[in-house]
């Protein structure tokens, strides 16, 4: 059964332009200033189709600007395409940019519970998982400090520890597994690796093309916001690699 399917799905942006001529003569212009920014446009995606099945782990791979993280916020929901259907069916965590939701001036724990309020827990659920969500993190002596005290990377292991105890159907995954030092990083790795097992359905999308292959079902390349393969991870990659 799909969990995740997008038929000929199409993202479209514009590209920032300077005005030239001034903002007088630009007025004066204005349909042709407006015609050549409809000119100056972009897609990230462009007629995609593809289906996700459940507990299925696949992941995505391309040189930047290919369109994989705007392949993410499409399932996640974030964003919306300009034409085609994206369909998700279950609980989404995703793990795009982690602490997007957290509040500089609460501590550590009202963060956490803010965080999984937000990502659609309850408060009595986020307090069930409280002591497991603190564990992972490793933070447990600063978690009554303020955020705008944290690291970066503290931030984001906050982050990471509260989206991996929502009981996901689907986790979606954006650059993220070098999170932290190495001892963080590897519990990161054996937690998606435990979703793997319990048949969570994920979605990776990472330039380490080792851990893709590692944790990958199958893989799909996007090159100029299209499908230019997919398939056998080690197939996939080798033909990505030779490009």
């Amino acid at each position: 059964m799909s969990v995740i399917r997008l038929a000929h799905v199409t993202k479209e942006y514009a590209r920032h332009r300077h005005l030239t001529r001034g903002l007088k003569q630009s007025l004066l212009h204005l349909p042709d200033l407006i015609r050549s920014m409809s000119a100056h446009r972009f897609f990230a995606l462009e007629d995609v189709s593809l289906e996700v099945r459940r507990g299925e782990a696949v992941g995505v791979i391309g040189a930047n600007g290919s369109g994989k993280s705007t392949l993410l916020g499409l399932i996640a929901g974030v964003i919306g395409p300009q034409a085609g259907t994206v369909e998700v069916h279950g609980r989404v965590a995703p793990l795009l940019e982690l602490g997007a939701g957290f509040h500089y001036e609460l501590t550590g724990y009202e963060n956490i519970v803010l965080n999984g309020v937000l990502m659609g827990l309850t408060r009595r659920q986020v307090a069930a998982r409280m002591e497991a969500i603190v564990a992972f993190s490793g933070l447990e002596s600063f978690l009554n400090e303020p955020l705008r005290t944290y690291s970066s990377g503290m931030v984001a292991r906050l982050g990471f520890s509260v989206a991996v105890h929502l009981d996901p159907d689907i986790l979606l995954v954006d650059e993220i597994l070098a999170v932290g030092d190495t001892h963080f990083q590897a519990k990161c790795f054996d937690r998606l690796e435990e979703f793997r097992r319990q048949g969570t359905t994920f979605v990776i999308v990472s330039h380490a093309l080792a851990d893709v292959r590692a944790l990958c079902d199958r893989v799909i390349w996007l090159a100029g916001g299209k499908i230019m393969m997919q398939g056998k991870p080690d197939e996939v990659i080798a033909a990505y690699e030779k490009s």
